[in-house]
């Protein structure tokens, strides 16, 4: 993209602030674990793996500060609930702490960056295989780059597909109503002259109910251990509607989005946030006054509608409790 979503400077996190997307390229400077843990509940840094990785970077902050690291730890704890990788990178900094001391943070946080970007190519890789030439992809909310240390999941099988010199179009769902899809999604694309149409969320049953979409692939907050899975509001519908119309829907997230505590979606927790991001947007308010809203920002997929979970170990079709334990089984 000719940016970065991360860039570490040893004593700063700066995070490209996708507020401000696409009209300006702009960067939020985090010197401590709460300048961290406030960027990421104020969406300055969004997508699951992308968090994951500035939180692993908020610790090192406040170790190389030579302060406590618990308040740290647990303000990027409360930051944001769903996306289990935010979790997944506190609890391996803090395994990290306590088998090699305050010293070895650093080195870790930069090591859960360098291995996030090579599991999204090995996603890629993975996942291209499942992808026509001439395919024509629907996908929903941003699971590129710009929400993870560098490539991305659902993107990122798009990217590689297009590497491999497939001749692959997008179409990109706005995902109301915070607009990822439409600022976010639709900008990365059109950086990489990826063919990509922007169409409401609500055209998405349409546009298949014409033969106009050839597959599905979306990314994921959080994977219970018996494949259903959390993702943006909205994608459930559409695996419902692909279902309908017997088209694949792919859901690409590295091993460090599954949550293998939680036995069925049913658990997973569900973030709602403010009410002002469905009654308008940056100022424009378009609701009465006084209405009542409710704003969930994830909602979960049944696995049976899952036609395969594209992981950097490789494509497991028709997810299960049993399917994913051997997914993990594998080297």
């Amino acid at each position: 993209m000719g940016v970065d979503t991360l860039r570490w400077t040893g004593d700063a996190l700066e995070l490209l602030d996708q507020r401000a997307l696409p009209e300006r390229i702009e960067y939020v400077a985090c010197r401590t674990a709460s300048d961290t843990a406030r960027a990421i509940r104020e969406m300055v840094v969004r997508g699951a793996p992308a968090i994951g990785c500035a939180a692993a970077f908020g610790i090192a902050l406040d170790a190389g500060r030579g302060v406590g690291l618990e308040a740290g730890f647990e303000a990027l704890a409360a930051s944001r609930p769903t996306a289990v990788n935010l979790f997944w990178a506190l609890d391996r900094m803090r395994r990290t702490l306590e088998q090699h001391g305050a010293s070895a943070l650093e080195r870790e946080a930069i090591a859960i960056f360098e291995e996030d970007l090579a599991v999204n190519r090995a996603i890629g890789a993975h996942g291209a295989k499942l992808v026509p030439d001439h395919a024509r992809i629907m996908t929903h909310c941003n699971a590129g780059a710009l929400a993870t240390a560098g490539h991305g999941t659902a993107l990122g099988v798009i990217r590689s597909a297009r590497d491999q010199g497939k001749a692959i179009s997008v179409v990109a769902n706005e995902t109301r109503p915070y607009l990822q899809g439409a600022r976010l999604t639709a900008w990365e694309m059109v950086q990489e002259q990826i063919p990509v149409t922007l169409v409401t969320d609500n055209m998405a049953g349409y546009l298949m109910s014409r033969g106009e979409i050839d597959l599905l692939i979306v990314g994921a907050d959080r994977v219970a251990a018996n494949g259903d899975v959390a993702n943006k509001i909205g994608t459930y519908t559409l695996a419902v509607l692909a279902r309908r119309h017997a088209l694949p829907f792919y859901v690409a997230a590295p091993l460090s989005t599954f949550d293998l505590s939680i036995a069925d979606g049913a658990s997973i927790p569900i973030e709602e946030r403010a009410a002002d991001e469905v009654t308008g947007y940056r100022g424009i308010r378009w609701a009465p006054n006084g209405v009542a809203v409710r704003n969930p920002a994830f909602d979960v997929t049944p696995a049976d509608l899952v036609t395969g979970l594209i992981t950097e170990r490789g494509v497991l079709s028709a997810p299960s409790r049993i399917g994913i334990a051997e997914l993990f089984s594998r080297p």
